[in-house]
């Protein structure tokens, strides 16, 4: 037994010893990308347009029909007729038919289909890197977020262990007969706000752990604070701006709906040809229209199809698809303001904390020199009760301001990396295999 006992306390230790391992930001934002529903539905609808692809290539290629049929025919016609019977003639028809048809040429409509759904594939493709970017932000500020709350947590936590201290000291010159009753239930107060302003924090931050655990899947656990190297933010707006208009996913979506509003207009315009076809067919029948025996034929034919008036519909079509071009042109340039505006929204909001950051450090720094002064000129008797505890409140707001500012200042720097679309190559390192079109990932 005493062996056994051995044994159990040294894996207890081994365990106890074993190291916490951290989860960095790029983990979290990685495992959104991966498992976030909103990329994975805009995944599986890229696939789906991939299969319009092969679709349309099917065009190309012969199609192969069998017909196979038999049952019950009564003929009546002049051939009928003739015979000596003079009646009608029933008997049990069999036929079967193979044909190939193989399309030689379709106005381009083929090809115009293949080049539409191909940019459509494009577009696509893009729209799944933007929402990846998206969804990599949103694990980022969730990330920052429940960083942002354990910090308040704890600030809010010091905040009421100097009440605490406070008070004691309060209710002790009190029974003392030094202090009077009025400080006391004064700091009654202040300890009772200060609890209630830590159960508050406590509380949001479980919010914000709920958040996370939607955007990336996962519970957030030891959480490691984020090493950001500005290396990646631009030195000026308009370096930001032409990186985002060569690189952003939504603005290159918009681009390859253009192209596919185009190749659309083009397969409307097949219609304005003709259409030519090889078709080879073989037939075997037996007792047809009436007459005993077989009906086999074999033909090796090339068809010329070609539609001379259709009532307007097609040139009404394919005016459409020219206003479609213009509207996929004009959505092109909203998305491109919108990009620009997405970067100076996400510039202006860095910039404002960096300059704000020096005068929140300052805050704290004279907060805590005057709580300090206040705690000894209090304990002289130079300081009111109430001073000391405005002094030790001020201190916390300025300690939560700075808290808050530094943590808006990493989020404003992804915002930044975000607006530009290189978020997820700083966090992630790499893409979902389905964020680029095939001719990229080639």
């Amino acid at each position: 037994m005493k062996l056994k006992n051995i044994v159990i306390t040294i894996c207890v230790s081994a365990l106890i010893q074993l190291p916490v391992f951290a989860t960095t930001i790029q983990e979290a934002v990685r495992g959104a990308v991966k498992t976030n529903p909103d990329v994975l539905a805009e995944i599986n609808l890229r696939r789906a347009v991939s299969a319009q692809i092969d679709k349309a290539e099917a065009g190309y290629l012969p199609s192969v029909d069998l017909t196979i049929g038999t049952g019950y025919e009564s003929t009546d016609s002049p051939s009928t007729r003739t015979a000596i019977s003079h009646k009608k003639i029933s008997s049990n028809r069999n036929e079967a038919s193979l044909n190939l048809r193989q399309m030689l040429f379709d106005g381009m409509e083929t090809s115009n289909e293949v080049k539409r759904f191909t940019a459509l594939e494009k577009s696509q493709s893009y729209n799944v890197y933007g929402v990846a970017e998206n969804t990599g932000l949103q694990a980022a500020e969730v990330y920052l977020n429940v960083l942002r709350w354990q910090s308040l947590v704890d600030l809010a936590a010091t905040n009421l262990d100097a009440h605490e201290s406070t008070h004691a000291q309060i209710t002790l010159r009190s029974e003392r007969g030094v202090g009077r009753k009025a400080d006391t239930d004064q700091s009654q107060g202040r300890l009772a706000l200060a609890k209630a302003n830590l159960l508050a924090e406590e509380s949001n931050l479980q919010d914000q752990e709920t958040t996370y655990l939607r955007v990336v899947g996962d519970y957030p656990v030891n959480l490691s604070d984020p090493l950001f190297s500005t290396s990646a933010i631009p030195e000026t707006q308009e370096e930001a701006i032409a990186k985002a208009i060569d690189n952003h996913p939504t603005l290159k979506s918009a681009n390859a709906d253009i192209e596919s509003a185009y190749a659309q207009y083009d397969t409307a315009s097949a219609v304005f040809y003709p259409r030519v076809d090889l078709e080879i067919g073989a037939t075997a029948n037996n007792n047809l229209n009436g007459i005993d025996g077989h009906d086999n034929d074999v033909t090796a034919m090339i068809r010329l199809r070609y539609n001379l008036l259709n009532g307007g519909r097609d040139s009404a079509r394919r005016i459409e698809t020219a206003y479609l071009i213009n509207q996929a042109a004009e959505i092109r340039n909203n998305t491109l303001r919108q990009v620009e505006q997405s970067v100076r929204f996400s510039w202006n909001a860095l910039q404002t904390v960096k300059n704000q950051m020096q005068y929140f450090k300052a805050h704290v720094d004279s907060s805590l020199r005057s709580r300090d002064a206040y705690l000894q000129q209090f304990s002289l008797g130079q300081r009111t009760l109430l001073d000391l505890l405005d002094s030790e409140n001020e201190l916390f707001v300025a300690r939560k301001a700075l808290a808050n500012a530094q943590y808006d200042e990493l989020f404003a720097n992804y915002r930044v990396l975000n607006s530009m679309g290189e978020l997820l190559h700083n966090l992630a390192g790499q893409l979902p295999q389905t964020a680029l079109p095939v001719s990229d990932n080639n």
